[in-house]
């Protein structure tokens, strides 16, 4: 086969790639990991189960695949258009803002049900999602804080523990709500993050007495 013609499969198989990954999320988090079958998957590309196991090996390698992309997907909601500017307060406010807006979207509610039901029976499905999603997640808001303790505003240790501690105050239980079936509260979400602040910055902040 000619140089010409390899280059030209290459949009096509890109194509069928992404059809394959589209069908199976779709059937991963809407039936679940034993009721998925690779021949639904291919019927549901409209590619050969053959196409299938050559680009990702097996249903494990499916599933860990769209895991990943869905991650990737999701983590678009959760980024920061631009690094918050101003005082370290509101900085930190806008961060755990939309940390809390992520986590509390009905989709990321769902997906996070779904991984948490097929983990108990595949302990390696929540393994490839904690690696592309939170872990991924609580490195990168550690990167960010630790720029932060190099500028001089932050006096920090492990950036990454900060960041999984700032997270975990945002959250507190409301994830752990939403997942058992509570309301999401934006009210009490706002007491939340103010006091997740106000905690952080006694905790690691060089200027203890910046008010917000």
């Amino acid at each position: 086969m000619s140089s010409e013609s390899k280059k030209a499969g290459r949009p096509a198989d890109a194509a069928k790639r992404k059809a394959i990954l589209a069908a199976a999320t779709q059937a991963f988090f809407e039936g679940g990991f034993a009721a998925t079958s690779i021949e639904q998957v291919a019927a549901d590309a409209g590619v050969s189960k053959v196409t299938v196991y050559n680009h990702f090996g097996d249903k494990r390698g499916l599933f860990a695949e769209a895991v990943g992309a869905e991650c990737a997907r999701m983590r678009e909601y959760f980024t920061l258009r631009q690094i918050p500017s101003g005082a370290l307060r509101d900085r930190l406010r806008i961060i755990g803002e939309a940390m809390v807006a992520f986590l509390s979207r009905e989709e990321m509610i769902r997906f996070d049900r779904r991984i948490a039901a097929e983990t108990e029976h595949e302990p390696e499905i929540g393994a490839a999602f904690l690696a592309a999603g939170p872990h991924r997640m609580k490195h990168n808001f550690g990167m960010l804080l630790a720029a932060m303790a190099e500028a001089g505003e932050l006096d920090l240790d492990d950036p990454e523990l900060a960041a999984e501690q700032f997270a975990s105050m945002c959250k507190g239980m409301g994830d752990m709500e939403r997942r058992f079936g509570q309301p999401n509260d934006p009210e009490y979400n706002s007491k939340r993050i103010e006091g997740a602040v106000e905690v952080f910055c006694r905790a690691y902040a060089v200027d203890k007495c910046e008010r917000k």
